[in-house]
């Protein structure tokens, strides 16, 4: 073993002891093995670390760019590749293994900034109806629809919608306890409507006493967040034929939906759990191209 990958190794440990969450981990892990692999030609060993200098990470950066057309990367997914080889460098800094992050001094692709699309109101109040109607013939429609609930009633991000156990929820107050980001906990009321989905779901949960998971899947495990990201994509193509309806879009129809109602901006940011404004502010600018859009139907002089 190289002493690249065994280094690898460990600090893909180190963020296992840390709790990061399993998608962190495999993200990282999958970006760093590539890393890996660029450096490791065939019947040869990859630099010691010593080597790994600016230079040599601006050269797998421009093999990413220069896999287009074979395998073109977007630059939000290069920007989390360097992110992931950042945090590797950072983590050999500290254990002394070299005498500088060089990756630190590699400037960031620019992402393109681009606006989410939005479900309006009435669409996402049709698919939850519909979800509620049961028409569909699925083995846990009561399940199904407290996810939705929960989804656009309280802009849960997968990760924390999958995340909550029985202890978490407080239904005499409505309040349910999220874990986000970084392990970052926040408190979120939820909806009448979630409430009474939550009230017809638990009794039919069928869990086994030790299980604290809302959400279980077939086998009565904590149902994952690929495995919410079928459910959500299976309706969004019964209901409107649409394949690319997925749970963060319930989020992002969320915070527009509170904005455009007139929502302090500092409170949705609160209620999203995002650690800067700047996040939360990319739904202002989402109410303003909506507006302009009525704006140049309606007016006689646009």
């Amino acid at each position: 073993m190289s002493e690249l990958e065994l280094q690898i190794g460990r600090y893909l440990e180190e963020l296992a002891r840390r709790q990061a969450s399993p998608h962190t981990l495999e993200s990282y892990g999958g970006d760093l093995r590539q890393f890996l692999e660029y450096f490791t030609p065939p019947e040869s060993e990859p630099p010691p670390l010593a080597q790994f200098g600016v230079l040599e990470i601006r050269e797998w950066l421009a093999d990413l760019y220069g896999r287009a057309p074979r395998a073109p990367l977007s630059a939000v997914s290069i920007r989390r590749k360097l992110a992931a080889v950042r945090s590797l460098f950072r983590f050999l800094s500290r254990e002394a293994l070299i005498p500088m992050n060089p990756a630190r001094l590699v400037r960031t692709p620019k992402a393109p900034k681009t606006l989410p699309d939005v479900m309006t109101a009435e669409q996402v109040n049709g698919l939850i109806d519909a979800v509620a109607a049961d028409k569909f013939e699925r083995p846990h429609p009561a399940r199904d629809r407290a996810i939705f609930e929960f989804l656009y009633g309280c802009g849960l991000r997968v990760s924390e919608l999958v995340g909550l156990s029985l202890e978490d929820v407080d239904r005499a107050e409505r309040w349910i306890r999220v874990r986000g980001k970084g392990k970052k906990e926040r408190q979120v009321p939820f909806t009448s409507q979630a409430a009474a989905a939550l009230d017809r779901y638990l009794p039919e949960r069928g869990a086994a006493p030790q299980q604290r998971a809302i959400f279980l899947n077939h086998r009565g495990g904590r149902l994952t967040a690929r495995g919410v990201g079928g459910i959500v994509k299976l309706y969004g193509i019964l209901v409107n034929g649409d394949s690319s309806i997925h749970p963060h879009s319930f989020r992002h129809a969320y915070a527009t939906h509170l904005l455009a109602d007139g929502a302090d901006l500092r409170a949705i940011q609160e209620l999203l759990g995002h650690a800067r404004l700047s996040t939360t502010q990319k739904y202002t600018q989402v109410s303003l191209t909506d507006l302009m859009e009525v704006y140049d139907r309606a007016h006689p002089k646009a």
